[in-house]
């Protein structure tokens, strides 16, 4: 018996030793995947050093308390003819009981306040710092908005189309398997840019239903909810391509509005803005121009694809009654207006948003003459930009 009581206490100090000795190195504990990951800005290794100190002080309590408790079933066992003490209660150890855990929380709420203040007021290296530039995060069902407010760009970032195709019922030409997918779900057609090493405030808000924007190597998320405005800020002081996702039961297709954000350097980001405006110059003149119906059939497929389809399927067939077929609609087949006011405006008390405030004129003409020429639709006529304007400003 005394061998084994041996054994027992030497494999229990060795696994102490062990514990303690992967806590010593930080390093160790990131190579796990259960561990919280360091992030990329200050804010995320704040987070990550009070949740490596609290982890520190749990630890230490666990190995305290475990180690009273395996002392004493093996001390004071009733092979050794020990006889449990008779007491009803000890107030000194209630007081120690009381005053310790106390005093531990006391503690941790040092670091934990100044983490705190550190996400709600922009500080970097203690210091309160100015904002570089602000954008504007809309959620939408299922999409995401950014609006770059100091120099007028905006994106709408949606579910890749690999990704989009993939994840949807029945068998659809170019469809893959998730596996044969890169980042499968976690992947946009247009993801959030910003410059590396600047500060940037970032309001939240949501047109729709509550949403939540969270990217983990951050360290932070807020909900986006409509009607208000969150703010939250960051500074990434890494370049690279960064995921998350929407944090919130949004609706139906909640899992399928991920949030890529490219950090790059502020050289780079000056040439990407420069591209964007260029775009949106390119824009404009589009939703001026009058189109040939292949050309607004050609596009209408790409934003259909990229907009429509998470709803309606690439088939037409959608998925009633929440998502209607458009293949044989009786809205796609009738007067164009009625569906132009349908995109445009979208429907009350339905999962049909309005459209009219997130794609370009020519984008929305181009979608809707694709719908009536696509599948077994016999509307075969074309909307142009200049007829949405008209709806529009009606």
């Amino acid at each position: 018996m005394k061998k084994t009581t041996k054994r027992c206490r030497g494999s229990l100090l060795g696994f102490l030793i062990v514990i303690l000795s992967m806590f010593a190195s930080g390093n160790v504990f990131a190579e796990y995947k259960m561990n919280l990951t360091k992030g990329v800005t200050e804010f995320s290794q704040e987070v990550y050093d009070l949740h490596m100190i609290i982890f520190g002080i749990c630890l230490v309590i666990a190995i305290l308390v475990f180690g009273a408790m395996f002392y004493s079933i093996f001390a004071h066992r009733k092979s050794k003819g020990v006889t449990a003490a008779q007491f009803s209660h000890s107030t000194k150890a209630e007081i120690i009981w009381t005053v310790i855990p106390i005093l531990i929380l006391i503690i941790i709420s040092f670091p934990a306040t100044k983490t705190l203040l550190t996400m709600e007021n922009p500080t970097l290296n203690g210091e309160n710092v100015q904002m570089d530039m602000t954008i504007k995060v809309t959620g939408f069902q299922w999409k995401w908005k950014y609006d770059y407010l100091d120099n007028g760009i905006s994106i709408l970032s949606t579910l890749d189309r690999e990704s989009n195709l993939t994840r949807q019922l029945g068998d659809i030409p170019g469809k893959k398997k998730p596996e044969e997918v890169e980042n499968y779900l976690l992947n946009v057609d247009h993801p959030l840019v910003i410059p590396v090493d600047t500060n940037i405030r970032i309001l939240l808000t949501a047109n729709d239903v509550i949403h939540s924007w969270w990217v983990p190597k951050f360290g932070w998320k807020r909900d986006a909810i409509p009607g208000f405005v969150n703010e939250a800020w960051t500074n990434v002081n890494k370049i690279g391509t960064y995921r998350g996702q929407c944090a919130e039961l949004c609706g139906k297709d909640h899992g399928f509005m991920p949030i890529v954000v490219n950090v790059v350097s502020k050289a780079d980001y000056k040439t990407w803005v420069k591209e964007q405006l260029g775009e949106k110059e390119v824009a404009k003149v589009k939703n001026t121009s009058t189109w040939s119906k292949a050309d607004l059939i050609a596009k209408g497929k790409e934003v259909f694809n990229s907009q429509c389809s998470t709803c309606h399927q690439t088939t037409g067939k959608g998925l009633p009654p929440t998502f209607p077929a458009l293949d044989g609609s009786a809205v796609v087949n009738g007067p164009a207006d009625e569906q132009i006011k349908t995109v445009v405006f979208g429907r009350e008390n339905t999962a049909m948003q309005a459209f009219g405030g997130l794609l370009s004129e020519s984008d929305i003409a181009a979608a809707i003459t694709y719908t009536r020429n696509a599948w077994s639709n016999t509307a075969k006529d074309e909307v142009q930009p200049k007829d949405v304007k008209r709806i529009k400003n009606s």
